[in-house]
């Protein structure tokens, strides 16, 4: 049987949620969030007007859709607090408003004064289905983990994932377009390790996702690089480096190693 549930991500909190990637809850929630639960992220009204560009609404909204992925202990809590694998997160286009004309969308079940305040509350089908139609359309693009693996440092947990392109038409689109060479370091995995590596490239976005939601042109928004160019560019979240950001650290590089050979 299917479980549903809300799960609500404020703008700041204490829990380590990471949109998309992974949720942070008490052990409380722990018979609601089972591994196969489908869930809807909500988030409360703005409280800090810092947050407003990106969130899609300063009011109460549902803001994509996901599935729970395995679940893990917090071993630096003392209170039993836990971590949740996110899995095929998709973002709504629009911010969907807790409530339709006048009623609530989780209406049914708001049987006492602080129902609001439970960050993960279980619903049924009937509602889940009530507020995933009232997107028009979820956004095509949104990220899954490749692969992801949990490791202990000095007693705090944390969470590695690497990310790519999930919507295959568009991951197919854009190889069609850019075809399968990298176009940093031009390496091809098929001519350079034989059938292992046939059709096998990252798909990067040149417009990075958490910078907001956005229609993606393959042709335009969209290249290819092999895994090592791809997690250089991404090396400092706060400053992605483009193509040709790279490519000139890289021609720099090698111009200095050819000067210090022939100084030798």
């Amino acid at each position: 049987m299917i479980n549903y549930a809300i799960i609500t991500e404020n703008d700041e909190s204490k829990w380590d949620d990471k949109t998309g990637i992974y949720y942070h809850f008490p052990k409380r929630y722990k018979p609601i969030l089972t591994t196969g639960t489908k869930v809807i992220y909500y988030k409360g009204g703005i409280q800090d007007k810092k947050y407003q560009a990106v969130r899609l609404s300063n009011k109460p909204h549902y803001f994509g859709t996901a599935e729970i992925g395995t679940i893990y202990e917090d071993d630096i809590s003392n209170k039993g607090d836990l971590y949740c694998e996110i899995k095929n997160f998709i973002p709504f286009e629009t911010a969907i408003s807790f409530r339709l004309n006048g009623k609530y969308l989780e209406e049914d079940l708001i049987n006492k004064s602080n129902y609001w305040r439970d960050g993960v509350r279980k619903i049924n089908k009937v509602i889940y289905d009530s507020i995933i139609p009232s997107s028009s359309k979820l956004i095509v693009t949104s990220l899954e983990p490749d692969f992801t693996t949990l490791s202990i440092e000095g007693n705090k947990q944390k969470l590695y994932t690497t990310k790519y392109e999930r919507d295959p038409l568009l991951r197919k689109k854009a190889i069609e377009i850019h075809g399968l060479s990298c176009k940093v370091c031009n390496i091809n995995f098929e001519k350079t390790y034989g059938e292992i590596g046939k059709n096998y490239i990252h798909v990067h976005h040149l417009k990075p996702l958490h910078k907001g939601i956005q229609i993606v042109n393959p042709e335009t928004d969209l290249t290819v690089l092999c895994p090592n160019c791809h997690s250089m560019i991404h090396r400092n979240k706060y400053n992605i480096l483009s193509i040709d950001d790279l490519k000139s650290m890289i021609n720099t590089l090698k111009k200095k190693t050819v000067l210090h050979n022939i100084s030798l």
